[in-house]
């Protein structure tokens, strides 16, 4: 079960917040490089975003195998930029990726017990049970 999902603009510390929280390098699948089949198979799942990108690159519905790989896998932790603020892409698939990702996160938001916000390397707990 997740315990964590972790958002944040881009180098803002999220992966030092990983790191505080005790994981290692070998703890983390990167999204965005990582085989695909491989991503959920470590406690920290990395690039979520990336792995949104990549998922509709190649025509697979990225909900539907992130739900799927997140059931019962050992992912602990999912981190994830924030790509929805500023301005709207004119490129049709930019737009969707961040409306798909957007949507993801709302999902596991819902089903996570606590959700941090990084900004300048400082995490902000949003949700907490």
């Amino acid at each position: 079960m997740i315990e964590k999902l972790i958002v944040g603009g881009s180098h803002s510390g999220k992966r030092a917040r990983v790191e505080q929280l005790g994981f290692s390098a070998q703890d983390i699948a990167d999204g965005g490089a990582c085989n695909l089949d491989k991503a959920f198979e470590r406690p920290v799942l990395y690039g979520l975003h990336m792995l949104v990108r990549r998922l509709m690159r190649e025509g697979t519905d990225p909900s539907q195998f992130v739900r799927q790989g997140l059931r019962g896998n050992k992912v602990r932790i999912v981190v994830c930029d924030e790509i929805g603020c500023g301005v709207i892409p004119i490129d049709r698939f930019e737009r969707d990726w961040r409306e798909q990702v957007g949507r993801i996160l709302c999902e596991i938001a819902k089903e996570t017990p606590s959700v941090e916000r990084l900004f300048c390397g400082v995490p902000t707990e949003i949700k907490a049970r």
